[in-house]
């Protein structure tokens, strides 16, 4: 009884995020609150259990590099970025998508994609006030950019550190068997954004025409400040592809960061703080607590053992239908939880299977899967929901069914493709 009530609440909170009928904060704290007050999980699995809890290494990765943002804001540097991108791209809108897409995915594959958005999302706003077109179009685009990005390495999304941690593939694991399939797949993306954001792409030539105009130097306020922020911004970044190496997750990493940078910039409290996304965060906790409470009952477990109990054994069946049914519930829930319970499964999958060398491809299965299905709804991952937060605050809001009828076509053909790649390297090329 107590997993159906679960559900029920998590459905309902769902169909309430989903048809916007009352704010998408308020949906998920209600959820939380039901789940809590009806005793389905308490305070010990709501705020202090890692595998039904609030994930605060998400949260507080997230409050530390908004603060870094924040400072960085004052410094003058992401004016500068969005001249430097426009007049690059001669002030041509799909040009203009296309660069910073681009160097969404890039990022998001050496950090991680909610940092790479939260750092380029500022930029992004600028160019397109600049130009004169709606920022929607290409707020949407990076979050789809940056999940595909982050699929390709083993920080790029933090499911592929949970799949490294079980498995014990390495960083060029990923990066050999991965890689290849993603810039396919960017390719693929930037070729439909083209006919998907169509309308997006009608500028005002004499916008175009100013901007190329502008000297980007200009647009810097603070030297002194800038130079001691890309400092600190470059040992956060370091900190978090040698995180493993020194025993420090990333959200300790951009916290001490944060705080480094704080006390160097000298700045109020409130220059800083009113970049912080609080809204965002608490979403963040409530969808958590929700999730968690499937977790504890046993749901999300019960699904995913469907997968293997349908395949009978048979490890081409099994691998497509972990990939398609990792995309589907990645798209429905938030891709950690659901990757933290199917590691143990899959890692059990693997073994009967005859290993790491005969069964590895399970794993990919699962990382493109829960990686690249986070594309198909608004909340389908982390860096979708930042995103959504940045635009509302800045008076250009994304609608939830705005942003999947764009996130589930690009699913789709990304997942397509997965199965399609699966398929031919690790069946029939690895047979011949």
């Amino acid at each position: 009884m107590t997993s159906w009530v679960a559900v029920a609440v998590f459905v309902g909170a769902y169909v309430l995020i989903a048809t916007e009928r009352v704010n998408r904060v308020a949906a998920a704290l209600g959820g939380a609150a039901f789940v809590l007050g009806l005793g389905i999980v308490g305070p010990a699995d709501a705020f202090f259990s890692e595998r039904t809890g609030i994930d605060w290494n998400v949260v507080f990765l997230l409050l530390g590099m908004m603060i870094i943002v924040g400072v960085v804001k004052e410094t003058g540097l992401f004016e500068y970025l969005a001249i430097w991108a426009s007049k690059r791209a001669r002030g041509r809108p799909y040009r203009v998508m296309v660069l910073l897409a681009l160097i969404t995915a890039l990022a998001s594959a050496a950090l991680d994609n909610v940092t790479t958005v939260l750092l380029v999302a500022p930029v992004t706003l600028l160019v397109c006030d600049r130009l004169g077109v709606p920022p929607v179009p290409y707020l949407i685009a990076e979050a789809l950019a940056s999940n595909i990005g982050g699929t390709a390495t083993l920080i790029g999304d933090p499911p592929n550190i949970i799949i490294a941690a079980r498995s014990g593939l390495s960083f060029n694991d990923f990066l050999a068997n991965l890689a290849p399939l993603i810039v396919v797949i960017l390719v693929v993306f930037l070729v439909m954004a083209r006919w998907m954001f169509r309308h997006a792409f009608v500028a005002d030539p004499a916008n175009a025409e100013e901007v190329m105009k502008l000297n980007e130097r200009e647009a810097i306020r603070d030297t002194g400040l800038l130079v001691r922020s890309l400092v600190v911004l470059a040992a956060v970044l370091a900190g978090f592809t040698l995180h493993s190496a020194l025993h420090l997750e990333p959200s300790v990493v951009a916290l001490i960061g944060a705080g480094v940078l704080v006390a160097i910039s000298r700045m109020r409290p409130s220059a800083y703080l009113v970049d912080v996304e609080w809204e965002t965060l608490v979403f963040f906790m409530g969808l958590f607590v929700m999730v968690g409470a499937l977790v504890k009952v046993g749901a999300i477990a019960r699904l995913a053992s469907v997968v293997t109990d349908v395949t009978g054994g048979h490890l081409l069946a099994a691998a497509m239908l972990l990939v398609l049914a990792s995309a589907l519930l990645s798209g429905l829930v938030d891709n950690i939880p659901y990757v933290a319970t199917m590691t143990p499964i899959v890692g059990q999958m693997v073994q009967s299977a005859g290993g790491l060398a005969a069964g590895g491809v399970l794993w990919w299965s699962l990382a493109l899967g829960a990686d690249l299905g986070g594309n198909a709804t608004a909340i389908g991952a982390s860096a979708n929901v930042v995103i959504l937060g940045i635009a509302k605050r800045n008076g250009t809001p994304i609608r939830f069914w705005e942003f999947t009828k764009y996130g589930a076509l690009v699913a789709a053909v990304s997942v397509a493709m997965s199965a399609g790649y699966l398929w031919l390297r690790y069946f029939v090329l690895a047979g011949a």
